[in-house]
């Protein structure tokens, strides 16, 4: 059974740093993508970053810049560094995995979350 476990969030100042991880666990065949979602209270679920297995990234227009996914040697972990961190990035961090664990077919699978505050 695949299993995604999230760590890093927490508390921050404006202006501050954090880094996300996502490990990914169990029979795992391939793995078409990993990235970051985040749902802010009374809103909808948006893409963050995006790392696919051709090494190809995609940003959300308000992290561009800022945010920097990258994965571990062994493509089951992905990171999220969060540099300039603003009020407006407050939300519940998930990790999503497109990947084939051998049963069935493709498909996504989801973290537990982790909160990331953004406050003075």
């Amino acid at each position: 059974q695949v299993q995604l476990v999230e760590s890093g969030g927490g508390l921050v100042q404006p202006g501050g740093s954090l880094r996300l991880s996502c490990k990914a666990s169990g029979t795992i065949i391939s793995i078409n993508s990993m990235g970051w979602y985040r749902q802010a209270p009374e809103k909808q679920r948006d893409l963050v970053a995006v790392l696919t297995s051709g090494d190809r990234t995609n940003y959300a227009d308000s992290v561009s810049g800022r945010f920097i996914i990258t994965r571990s040697n062994d493509r089951r972990t992905v990171y999220l560094q969060m540099n300039s961190l603003k009020p407006e990035d407050t939300a519940v961090y998930y990790c999503k995995a497109n990947l084939y664990s051998g049963y069935g077919t493709v498909r996504d699978y989801w973290g537990q979350g982790t909160q990331v505050t953004v406050s003075s």
